[in-house]
């Protein structure tokens, strides 16, 4: 009986470990969101590889690991579109789409091989002489000098005889071979004249101490190639004229992304520019007279402080383009702890006095209000923390109607890393002759190294998004840099393309199509003039009374550049009731009842003549200017010197504000209480909305009775007072029927 026992229970247990293993099998061959293309199948073998020596580091040059960027599009016309990357210290590679994820290395035949110096970064394909053929943009940038660095311009040339496209560099030839240290080329029409304008963000590649005001002040006023430059089209040839659109061009400019969008809805593209370290970003509203204006301040509350890549698009689906920027904060705990030093509050102070904007370190998403100001809620949306980020990408991947978020993470060393900095301080100071050039390296292997996962997010309702990383297939861990999305194989959903640092770049096969039902459109535009692919124009569609936006923008993210051919899911829409696009120069069409699953062709010559207007947004409040001439006499001080532990400061309150009928005319007059040291100020009400200041005050504050700040002033119709938090009074009779008041500001 007990062997029959023993045998049942071996049987139940070799059951279960059967059953394991097939369950097993069946979770580790579950299809998922994305798959990861072996690039020995895929033919796609590029890879950003780094070799560190002793003047090529990350101790010698801050931007070693920083990467590089891919463009797609489609340069031979066969209908699937082509990959072109570009390599820090390698040659760039352009890769042939041939159907079915099959790629075909062309780079010698089609004549886009750069130069053997480094260093290349930013890549874009536009149609820069308007033929209807994309051209490839290369930037340059690293410590060389000057003309080693001249950016490239590759001009399609069409096709050979083998269909293969060709190119010829003619950077020099239409004026666009700057010198400068650049990050990316943005090709868009910033005049409206029906031609493609050159946006070039550039770096410096040192960092400048912002030491005190005079010194900030001065680089501030002068022009330095460090800038960026804004290229005008004239035909044949472009001529720079960033100054004359009022765009700053100076030393301290660190631009690592560049997103343009028509912001504020009035048919003209600005430019946001995220900028790294204490440098602030600049949202530049284009005017519509061939200048510009910064408004960073006004629209946003705060941005990022490290700001690298970004992207601008609705993801709310409310018709306004919103604004992400990416930053260094890591998700966890431990290496928030690890990377991040103690803010510096003076320093902080010191940005606001010279106008830097609140900065503070980790994503921003600015959601736009559509008056002109934004809000920003980026914490509340779940993609605030996303460690090193480089990328940020929103498209569509699973075709449900709302757009993703696709985030590219990885340095190849921790570079901020506490332990180490501690480490090469103690290092230098034991060293008495300090750090020799032959010692960098030491210096440079000690440093840790952290490869993580790139980020993924799936838009739950245009304000919340979850992290799909691991669930959608993406969580390998590899160091990106540049990115971008197509439907490399015409299946209807958006692929990923990567590139990495030391690693093979990864291309992303989008499983949508197979596993689920949902459908799609997507819009090939045919622009008027010399801007063949309608860069900047506006698709609005409509579609069971949900509404989509998305602007003709290729460069975004960082470095890169996608697809020309707009994507859009629909969910379980099989149609779209209506389509409205604005054209670049303001033209407008409209279609009705369009099918889904499909690739619609639009041409701006079948565009209505009747222009765009701007429909001005009603507001229930206007801002005037204020009838008092008061401002509070702003007094620096420093609540966490006395109290480290503080959440917030204490001391910036502001003096009280209380509004009453003195005198017992109808009119109401302002009292403002006097900050430390000063006297409360009385504006009595001489007609309606007219204040005349009170010059001689009833009773003056004496040493006894002065107080750190009037706060928490009463009106009370008990006593014919003004009481404040001490002892101030005022002999000033009141109306019988005056209210109790109290306030603060």
């Amino acid at each position: 009986m007990s062997n029959i026992l023993r045998n049942k229970i071996l049987f139940t247990f070799a059951l279960l470990a059967l059953i394991g293993c097939q369950k097993e099998s069946i979770e580790t061959n579950e299809l998922k969101q994305f798959t990861l293309l072996n690039p020995q199948e895929s033919g796609v073998m590029f890879e950003n590889t780094l070799t560190e020596g002793l003047n090529t580091n990350i101790l010698m040059y801050e931007y070693f690991y920083n990467g590089g960027g891919v463009a797609v599009g489609d340069l031979n016309g066969d209908g699937f579109e082509d990959l072109y990357f570009s390599g820090n210290m390698v040659e760039n590679r352009l890769y042939l789409n041939k159907g079915n994820m099959q790629f075909e290395d062309i780079t010698a035949q089609a004549g886009v091989a750069t130069k053997a110096a480094p260093w290349k970064t930013g890549t874009s394909m536009a149609d820069v002489n308007g033929d209807g053929l994309l051209d490839i943009y290369v930037c340059y940038s690293g410590n060389l000098p000057p003309g080693k660095r001249k950016n490239q311009l590759f001009i399609n040339q069409g096709n050979s005889e083998n269909n293969l496209p060709t190119f010829i560099e003619m950077a020099g030839h239409y004026g666009v071979d700057s010198e400068a240290t650049s990050t990316q080329a943005s090709f868009f029409d910033y005049d409206n004249d029906g031609d493609l304008d050159l946006f070039l963000l550039n770096h410096n590649p040192k960092s400048i101490p912002i030491l005190d005001e005079a010194n900030t002040k001065e680089i501030l006023k002068m022009t330095d190639p460090a800038g960026p430059q804004l290229f005008r089209n004239d035909g044949e040839t472009f001529t720079e004229v960033t100054e004359k659109a009022g765009i700053l061009k100076v030393a301290l400019s660190y631009g690592l992304g560049a997103g343009i969008a028509d912001t504020n809805g009035d048919g003209w593209l600005d430019i946001y520019i995220s900028n790294d370290y204490t440098v602030p970003d600049y949202l530049y509203l284009n005017n519509g007279d061939g200048t510009f204006t910064n408004n960073i301040n006004n629209a946003l509350g705060h941005i990022s402080h490290f700001s690298m890549g970004n992207d601008i698009a609705d993801i709310n689906n409310d018709g306004h383009a919103d604004i992400f920027t990416l930053d260094m904060l890591p998700e966890d705990n431990k290496r928030q702890k690890l990377l991040m030093a103690p803010d510096n509050y003076e320093k902080f102070e010191f940005g606001l006095k010279m106008g830097f904007h609140h900065q503070y370190m980790r994503n921003m998403l600015h959601i736009n209000n559509g008056n002109g100001d934004f809000s920003e809620v980026g914490q509340m949306a779940g993609i605030s923390n996303t460690d090193w980020s480089w990328s940020a990408l929103f498209a569509d991947f699973d075709n449900d109607g709302l757009k993703d978020l696709f985030v590219t993470n990885g340095y190849a060393r921790d570079y901020t890393n506490q332990d180490f900095l501690k480490y090469m301080a103690d290092y230098l100071k034991n060293n008495k002759n300090g750090l020799r050039r032959d010692n960098v390296l030491e210096l440079v292997h000690q440093m840790p190294s952290s490869n993580l996962h790139n980020y993924i997010y799936k838009n739950l309702n245009g304000y919340k998004f979850e992290n799909k990383v691991e669930s959608w297939g993406l969580d390998q861990k590899v160091n990106t840099n540049g990115a971008a999305y197509a439907d490399l194989d015409n299946d209807g959903d958006m692929d990923l393309i990567t590139n990495n640092i030391n690693q093979p770049a990864s291309i992303y096969r989008n499983n949508a199509d197979s596993l689920s039902s949902e459908n799609y459109l997507k819009v090939n535009l045919k622009g008027a003039h010399k801007n063949s692919f309608g860069i900047g124009a506006r698709i609005r569609i409509y579609s069971n009374g949900k509404l989509q936006q998305q602007e003709q923008m290729p460069v975004r993210g960082y470095q890169s550049s996608v697809s020309p051919i707009l994507h859009f899911g629909l969910g379980t829409a099989t149609s779209i009731d209506s389509l409205e696009i604005l054209w670049p120069g303001g033209q407008v069409e409209r279609l009705r009842d369009i099918k889904a699953n499909q690739t619609l062709t639009l041409a701006q010559q079948n565009a209505d003549e009747k222009l765009y207007k701007q429909e001005k947004t009603l507001t229930l409040l206007a801002k005037i200017p204020s009838p008092i001439d008061y401002k509070p006499i702003s007094k620096s001080i420093n609540d966490f010197k006395r109290q480290p532990l503080l959440v917030n400061p204490i001391s910036f309150s502001g003096p009280v504000m209380v509004k009453a009928d003195i005198n017992n005319d109808g009119l109401e007059d302002i009292f403002i209480g006097g900050q430390a040291g000063e006297s409360g100020l009385l504006w009595m009400q001489v007609q309606k909305g007219v204040f005349k200041e009170r010059k001689h005050q009833p009773l003056k504050l004496t040493e006894t009775t002065r107080t750190p700040m009037q706060c928490g002033l009463i009106l009370m119709e008990m006593e014919p007072l003004i009481y404040t938090s001490l002892v101030e009074a005022m002999a000033i009779s009141f109306p019988q029927t005056s209210d109790y008041k109290t306030g603060c500001i």
